[in-house]
């Protein structure tokens, strides 16, 4: 269900690689999140550092939604950078484990899997260290 790697890099250059990597498959990057941010500036003392990106292949997304609107609410694909134990983690929720749940119809299964294997390889790039 999930899809994580733990890298040696830092925080920041996990999230700037991660950042580099989704551009470089032609993906979007609506949004990231900085979660660690948000809580704290709400009063809450959290310690941690999270980021979560939401991204998208605007194709595929159209197919997506083309053939069930209702699938809107799973998009888009969201990849996390965290630390946690003082270890960066990279990771996301799988793609076609998620729309498996939603939908069994097989060309969604399909996307899903494409979408999958680029995500998965977003995180692999990202957390490579030379």
């Amino acid at each position: 269900m999930y899809y994580t790697m733990n890298t040696d890099k830092s925080f920041e250059q996990a999230v700037d690689d991660l950042d580099k990597s989704v551009k470089a498959h032609e993906f979007g990057v609506l949004h990231v999140h900085d979660l660690g941010s948000t809580l704290r500036s709400k009063g809450i003392g959290f310690e941690h550092e999270c980021k979560v990106f939401e991204v998208c292949s605007p194709r595929q997304a159209a197919e997506v939604l083309d053939f069930d609107m209702s699938l809107n609410m799973a998009l888009p694909c969201r990849i996390s950078v965290w630390r946690k134990d003082g270890q960066t983690r990279i990771g996301m929720i799988r793609p076609a484990w998620l729309l498996e749940q939603l939908n069994d119809e097989p060309r969604l299964q399909d996307l899903a899997a494409e979408v999958e294997q680029a995500t998965m390889a977003m995180i692999d790039e990202a957390g490579a260290t030379a």
